[in-house]
């Protein structure tokens, strides 16, 4: 069977700054491509922001100046699917050669969402992911994906499709994906806690898959200088610690956890795991009960409005 290298980017982004975002994002894609790597997969929301300890100036029934004013600092430094920022990025993979996962923030209408891109090695942007639940305060600032941004797409590596951090506790999701066929399941996330590393294994035990999951290392230095985060302003304080890792189909863990520093993770992938593992477990084949349990998945785009053009046809008497 075929192995396939892959790599793991724990960094962090440019905070509210697209642009100088995307140019770290190629200058750590040419990295990874200098270690062999042909999938390339990078943490939640790295272009532009994750917002650890921002509040927006919210509480129950009030919003401040100040809040608004970052939320706008927030839609301006996001990234329009399709769009020049979309289009760097598939310079990106494409001059690499490498697939390119990566989380943005993605500007549509007046709303954002957390949203994974997908870039092929021709440099062609395969399609996105948009995060179905925000977690807690994340709603205040982040739109709701729907069934219509669910892809496994089927790739020269292996089948590849992503799961937004705490969308991984999300088993109906996760079944939704496992159904799909899933080989390379990849789960940018904002979540450094220890706990992390367990459910990344859980993940890959289930679905026997790989899984390589991403977490950005930032600093408040790494934000700007009026950035309100509730750590404070001391630029060493860590605001994000890491914890990427790459798990294999039984549950091991291949590379990591790291904690505390930026780092490129690099492991080599048997893809003939997944066929060993699924001999004793395979949770939506021989291992399934669709006599008891039947999960069905709307994948419809779910529209606030939608127009209707034409004449309307008279009523009867």
């Amino acid at each position: 069977m075929k192995s396939v290298r892959a790599a793991v980017v724990q960094n962090s982004a440019v905070v509210f700054d697209r642009e100088a975002t995307l140019e770290k994002v190629a200058r750590l894609a040419r990295e990874a491509k200098s270690q062999g790597a042909e999938l390339v997969v990078f943490p939640e929301a790295f272009v532009s922001a994750y917002p650890k300890g921002l509040g927006f100036g919210a509480v129950v029934g009030s919003r401040t100046p100040s809040g608004r004013e970052d939320f706008r600092r927030y839609f301006e430094s996001a990234v329009d699917v399709p769009g020049p920022a979309t289009q760097r990025l598939e310079e990106i993979a494409g001059s690499f050669g490498v697939h390119l996962v990566i989380g943005v923030i993605e500007r549509d209408g007046g709303t954002l969402y957390c949203t994974v891109l997908f870039f092929s090695p021709e440099g062609r942007l395969l399609g996105k992911h948009r995060k179905l639940m925000p977690t807690a305060s994340e709603r205040l600032v982040w739109g709701y994906g729907d069934g219509s941004t669910l892809p496994v797409f089927d790739t020269a590596l292996g089948r590849l499709g992503a799961v937004i951090c705490w969308e991984n506790y999300m088993p109906l999701l996760r079944t939704a994906m496992y159904a799909k066929g899933i080989e390379l399941y990849c789960a940018p996330t904002a979540d450094d806690r220890d706990t992390w590393l367990a459910t990344m294994q859980h993940v890959a035990l289930e679905g026997r898959c790989f899984v390589l999951s991403a977490c950005q290392f930032l600093l408040r230095s790494d934000c700007p200088d009026d950035y309100a985060a509730l750590q404070g302003n001391d630029p060493d304080t860590v605001l994000m610690r890491g914890g990427s890792c790459i798990i294999g189909p039984l549950g091991q863990v291949i590379a990591g956890p790291v904690f505390n520093q930026s780092q490129i993770l690099v492991a080599d992938l048997d893809m003939g795991e997944i066929a060993r593992g699924k001999y004793d477990f395979d949770v939506v084949g021989h291992y399934a009960r669709p006599d008891i349990f039947q999960l069905h998945v709307d994948e419809r785009a779910t529209l606030p409005v939608v127009f209707r053009s034409g004449a309307i046809e008279p009523r009867d008497g």
